[in-house]
């Protein structure tokens, strides 16, 4: 089995192209998603207990967790170590599943696969990207979004240049979603007989 780690900055299209895969058949598994549910979950208290005051209703509020770690290293530091082993847990578990059900590719869909050292837990390296101005327009389009907090996640990241040049396989997407499309189908097909790790 071929395990993919899929990622890229904010507003490349990172999710998009992972329903793709999905579309495709693909096992993919959703680091965002296991991450929201973790916040809508009784157990998120221990993020509310870190950061007071971002609990809202029955989930964490993003946008108020953003405020309090967003450009403090400190606190992005205590909020990883409360959410990654979460995430890695649920990663495993979909992983193992996924080998016993014999699949040939799995996708990772991690968002910060360079930056946490992830990409050494995978056996190619997918990164979406599209140029500056196109990722620009797509992140403030976002609802809440401003100028000075996509500037602070961008710092947070590695910068697109370096995740091209770390990748395996780049998807563009700066063109129609056909020809994004046709990029994951063309990866899922070049990756179907290879050779990956045991599970």
């Amino acid at each position: 089995m071929i395990l993919i780690g899929l990622t890229g900055s904010i507003a490349m299209g990172k999710s998009t192209v992972g329903a793709m895969f999905a579309e495709l058949g693909a096992p993919v598994f959703d680091s965002d998603f296991v991450v929201h549910a973790f916040y809508s979950s009784p157990v998120a208290s221990r993020v509310e207990a870190e950061f007071p005051g971002v609990f809202s209703g029955d989930a964490i509020d993003r946008r108020k967790l953003a405020d309090y770690v967003l450009g403090d290293d400190s606190a992005m530091a205590r909020l990883e170590a409360i959410v990654h082993p979460i995430v890695d847990a649920a990663r495993d578990s979909f992983v193992r599943k996924a080998a016993a059900g014999r699949a040939r590719q799995v996708i990772v869909d991690s968002p910060l696969l360079l930056e946490t050292g992830a990409a050494d837990s995978v056996d190619l390296v997918v990164v979406v990207s599209a140029p500056a101005p196109v990722q620009k327009a797509r992140a403030l389009a976002r609802a809440g979004m401003t100028l000075e907090r996509f500037e602070s996640i961008l710092s947070r990241q590695t910068p697109d240049q370096e995740k091209r040049r770390r990748a395996h396989y780049v998807v563009d997407t700066s063109g129609p979603l056909a020809a994004t499309r046709g990029q994951a189908r063309d990866l899922l097909r070049c990756t179907a007989g290879m050779s990956g790790r045991s599970f």
